[in-house]
């Protein structure tokens, strides 16, 4: 029973010792301070632990201060640690430095840092200065004064400009202004034929247009892909202009009809009432004529003289109607024979 006591005591003591190491080493990274010795880097125990208590990990500050003392930047862990809480990428920083150290770029850690913060990738923009980078338009349309669309695609050579990297417009600026010279180019031209014919007139205007200002790159050159033509815009906006046209003609057609068709039906409103005010006034003849018997303004021998003269014109137009039908080349039986 006493062995076995013993036993579990010790056991007991070699679990809260590695348990009492494991919280140490968790708060006093050891290691990471032995490498930090054995790399040049004179930093204290304390200053590691103290950022335990800052919630830092050790590691993110101390591998790249290693980096750069070697690559002998001359950088303190306080500009380090800075950055990181500030939200930075540490060990980004660092790289952009030691790669601008390397190609003779100059840039401070603090220019780097603002870089970072601001949201691009300053290890990048570093290897961008020193092998430039090919942004490739998509296909710009343009009309030139012919008519005839041109279909331009270009290639823009550019170089990260540091000293523009915060605050700087991005890609997206440079292709709409590669993109807006293009179309100024096109349309500026007498003929697409000039333009398939020199396309690096589209190059040497747009280049000559500074479009690279207020961004954070440094155009180099601009090399037309391609061109191909398209569509001849001028003869299809004729064709539109006219189907317009025709359609207003027929609109207007269409109006004179139907007021012509009004102005029938009014004219023909008005023969009616015409007709019917005569109808009218005939149907007051024998009530005048018998009225004026009545009264003695009108004798026998006057109405009979007035019906004998409405007989004879009866009777002439009889003999009118008569003649005409004898006058009749088909009617004529002479000419039958």
């Amino acid at each position: 029973m006493g062995l076995d006591s013993s036993l579990v005591t010790i056991l007991l003591i070699a679990v809260v010792a590695i348990i009492a190491l494991s919280v140490f080493f968790s708060f006093f990274p050891l290691m990471l301070w032995i490498s930090a010795l054995a790399s040049g880097v004179r930093i204290g125990i304390i200053t590691l632990v103290a950022m335990r208590l800052r919630r830092v990990t050790p590691s993110r500050i101390v591998n790249p201060q290693i980096k750069a003392t070697k690559a002998g930047l001359g950088l303190n862990i306080n500009q380090l640690e800075s950055h990181y809480l500030a939200g930075g990428n540490v060990d980004r920083v660092v790289n952009a430095l030691i790669a601008a150290q390397r190609a003779n770029i100059p840039l401070e850690f603090e220019r780097a840092a603002a870089i970072d913060l601001a949201g691009r990738d300053v290890l990048q923009a570093v290897q961008m200065s020193v092998n430039p980078r090919v942004i490739e338009t998509p296909v710009v349309a343009a009309v030139a004064r012919d008519g005839i669309e041109v279909k331009v695609k270009a290639r823009v050579t550019v170089r990260a400009n540091i000293d523009r990297l915060v605050g700087g417009a991005g890609e997206e600026t440079i292709i709409a202004r590669v993109g807006e010279g293009i179309v100024t180019t096109v349309g500026s031209s007498d003929s697409h034929k000039d333009v398939l014919e020199n396309p690096d007139l589209i190059s040497r205007t747009v280049l000559a247009k500074g479009l690279d200002a207020g961004t954070a790159f440094e155009i180099l050159s601009i090399d037309i892909a391609d061109v191909d033509v398209g569509k001849n815009i001028g003869a299809y906006l004729q064709t539109e202009q006219a189907e317009a046209d025709k359609r207003i003609a027929q609109a207007k057609a269409e109006e004179r009809r139907a007021m012509a068709v009004a102005q029938e039906q009014e004219m023909k409103a008005r023969v009616v009432e015409m007709r019917a005010r005569v109808v009218e006034s005939e149907s007051q003849v024998p009530l005048a004529m018998a009225e004026a018997l009545r009264s003695g303004q009108l004798g026998v021998m006057d109405y009979m003289n007035l019906k004998n003269l409405e007989a004879d014109t009866q009777m002439r137009g009889s003999i009118g109607k008569m003649g005409d039908n004898t006058g009749n080349p088909g009617d004529n039986p002479n000419n039958n024979k």
